[in-house]
């Protein structure tokens, strides 16, 4: 028996369908071996030598495997095409007692089709241990920081609280972003539109003022309505005539095909999908034959696949729709061009064939369609637009002023035919050189200066890419720490802004561990992990080169600090339970009241007025408030919890069920009983409680 071993089921399922008889394939389950959960499980004494131990919940299926191995004539392993799938089977190999490397052989494809199997399966070779030093160096540096300097953070702040080597940075990112927009001074700035139309033709178009007596009017150089104003009344009487006409013909290209970056950023602009989702996705697709390997930073595209796109574009589309040669795109930066970029595995299995199939929930069917799309755009001819530019004079009094119209009409839609891109036509009338116009009236317009906006999951993974922070598998797990530690939060617009908690934090950083939080230190030992990779520098030296410097101030810190910097603070609240002083103390999630006699008295309250004010229905003598779950999700709760149990995961309103008066509650889609087992709801506009009702009368 032959048997191959791979991390997760779904893939081993996959696989068992292209080996045939005579072969097992068995899952991994992720890692099999990894540092200590509950001490640092690194000797710094002896060349930072990692203590690995078997993951808990591994060591059931690591029995299993064993069993496998010693009944196989052959061992395949065949964890992901990168770092952490190459660390992976170099663990199993520790783990299964396979030393001697005659003993296995390391197989590594990109995509999970019968043609790249058979020929993975006839280029066997060892592990890689550079690419597993640097996977090594990564979690070790990581583990040293997160060890290291969490308890500073408790010390200073709050126990409970953590640093991340990149996380720190995005957290950084964040808070300067937000600091930004809080010094920001508005600028008033003016513009001012003509609408014009030719003479017997009552269709208008809109030209904006662009020069004076030659010199250009830049976006801010009218600041005032007086200016504007004075504009207006140079202009009074003028008349208007075509200048210039400039017409030329512009081409578009597809944008290439998508990396584990611009696919977290493009689904979220597309579908408002969290990286983490994305990445979960993808990789279902991934392990079940859909699409190549999901974590990569190269644009490299296989003469099969190639070909492949060009074979459905002709057919599907026309001849004029491919571009007539293979696009192919070159990534910046140091990447591995044997991955290729995210495409399907088979150009010709359209999301309309799979949707027909029912073989993928609507998630995967639209992530699918997004990456399906991208790779048949990018081998498809460019778009033409005809461009015309005209600039119209406006002779008032001793002052010349030119206002320019610009117009584009798509003349063949290319490859934005299948990938649209934003893009508005304007179409302008003929015109000709010398032509007079007729104003329908001149418009100003007052704008002001936009603050720069909060981050999206996009553009923060966007600008950690720019950065060189982290690499495109991290920044999923990255904004998902960091908003789980609450750090980060989401706006009701879902950008990103600072807790309470992560301005300290990042203050903490900034001011004491700088280093830490630079994002050009932090792009340098990304350098170096990519240098191990590549065997151009030592594992081991990376991390002396790291850990001498961050030691040496971390003892400086410490010597530094006698107490925390965050005091508890006290109040004139009284503990409900206990009688004692009520204070205000600092945990992870921000501030909150507790008693002041823990640990004999563990009552606590949210610092924030969470009393909806509404009567518990259950008990009739606590309050129903607003709480938050072990996994930061909110709900609504009496107030007298342990001794009443009730709760809700919808907001209660101060209105009872007419058919089993238990309180009713909010939902998106109108009102709803709170009883599990009372099928009574309210949908649109019969859904407007009373209390509304009330509130419009008011009004």
């Amino acid at each position: 028996m032959k048997l191959i071993i791979v991390e997760s089921p779904t893939k081993a399922k996959t696989i068992s369908k292209f080996l045939g008889s005579g072969w097992e394939a068995l899952s991994s389950y992720g890692h099999i071996r990894d540092l200590p959960q509950r001490k640092f499980g690194i000797d710094l004494e002896k060349d930072f030598e990692p203590q690995y131990t078997i993951v808990p919940k591994a060591k059931k299926n690591l029995n299993i495997l064993k069993k496998a191995v010693k009944k196989a004539d052959e061992i395949i392993i065949s964890t992901d095409p990168d770092r952490e799938g190459e660390a992976i089977a170099w663990h199993l190999t520790k783990a299964l007692g396979l030393e001697n490397e005659d003993s296995y052989q390391r197989v590594v494809f990109h995509e999970i089709t019968k043609t790249a199997i058979e020929e993975a399966m006839k280029n066997p070779r060892k592990i890689d241990m550079n690419l597993v030093n640097a996977q090594q160096a990564r979690r070790i540096l990581d583990r040293i920081v997160g060890y290291k300097l969490s308890p500073f953070l408790w010390k200073k702040i709050a126990k409970g609280l953590s640093a991340g080597r990149v996380q720190s940075v995005a957290v950084r990112l964040v808070c300067d972003r937000e600091a930004e927009i809080k010094k920001f001074v508005p600028q008033e700035y003016w513009s001012i539109i003509a609408s014009l139309f030719k003479t017997g033709d009552e269709n208008k178009f809109d030209a904006s003022l662009a020069k004076k007596d030659g010199k250009a009017i830049s976006k801010l150089d009218i600041k005032s309505k007086e200016e504007t104003d004075e504009i207006l009344n140079d202009l009074k009487g003028a008349g208007y005539k075509v200048l210039s006409v400039e017409k030329k013909e512009t081409r578009k290209n597809p944008l290439p095909p998508f990396t584990t970056s611009t696919i977290q950023q493009e689904a979220w602009k597309k579908f408002h999908l969290p990286a983490r989702m994305t990445m979960s996705l993808a990789q279902q697709l991934y392990e079940n034959g859909y699409i190549t390997y999901h974590r990569t930073d190269s644009l490299n595209l296989s003469e099969t696949a190639l070909a492949g796109a060009k074979d459905l574009i002709t057919k599907q589309y026309g001849q004029n729709y491919w571009a007539g040669e293979y696009r192919r795109f070159k990534a910046k930066g140091l990447v591995q061009e044997a991955h290729e970029a995210i495409r399907p595995s088979a150009p010709d299995r359209t999301p309309e064939e799979l949707e027909k199939e029912a073989k993928l929930n609507n998630s995967q069917l639209k992530l699918y369609g997004l990456i399906w799309r991208r790779f048949i755009a990018s081998q498809m001819s460019q778009a033409i637009i005809d461009a015309t530019a005209v600039d119209i004079e406006a002779a008032a009094n001793a002052s010349k002023y030119i206002f320019r119209a610009n117009g584009q009409v798509l003349k063949f839609d290319g490859f934005l035919k299948l990938y649209p891109l934003k893009f508005e036509e304007a179409q302008l009338p003929i015109l000709t050189e010398g032509e007079d116009l007729n104003l329908a009236e001149l418009k100003p317009e007052q704008h002001f200066t936009q603050p720069p906006a909060r981050y999206t999951e996009a553009s923060l993974i966007k600008t950690l890419e720019e950065n060189g922070i982290g690499r495109p598998s991290t920044y999923a797990p990255t904004l998902s720490t960091i908003q789980a530690r609450n750090y980060i939060e989401k706006d009701e617009s879902k950008r990103f802004k600072p807790t309470e908690i992560g301005e300290m934090v990042n203050q903490i950083m900034v001011n004491h561990f700088p280093q830490i939080v630079d994002m050009k230190f932090t792009a340098k030992m990304e350098e170096d992990l990519d240098k191990i990779a590549e065997a151009e520098k030592k594992w081991v030296e990376v991390l002396k080169e790291f850990y001498g410097p961050f030691a040496e101030n971390l003892k400086a810190k410490y010597d530094e600090v006698a107490k925390a910097e965050v005091a508890e603070s006290a109040t004139d609240k009284i503990c409900p339970k206990c009688g004692g002083p009520i204070i205000i103390k600092m945990g992870r999630f921000g501030k909150f009241y507790a008693c002041s006699k823990f640990p004999e008295c563990k009552h606590t309250e949210s610092l924030k007025d969470n009393n909806l004010h509404i009567k518990c229905p259950k008990c009739n003598e606590g309050d129903i408030i607003k709480k938050m779950s072990k996994r930061r999700k909110p709900f609504y709760g009496c107030s007298k919890w342990p001794d009443c149990d009730f709760a809700a995961w919808d907001e209660p309103i101060n209105e009872f069920c007419p058919e089993c008066k238990s309180i009713l509650t909010k939902t998106k889609k109108g009102i709803k009983c709170s009883n599990k087992e009372c099928k009574y709801k309210k949908e649109g506009e019969e859904a407007i409680t009373e209390t509304e009702k009330t509130e419009t009368e008011k009004e």
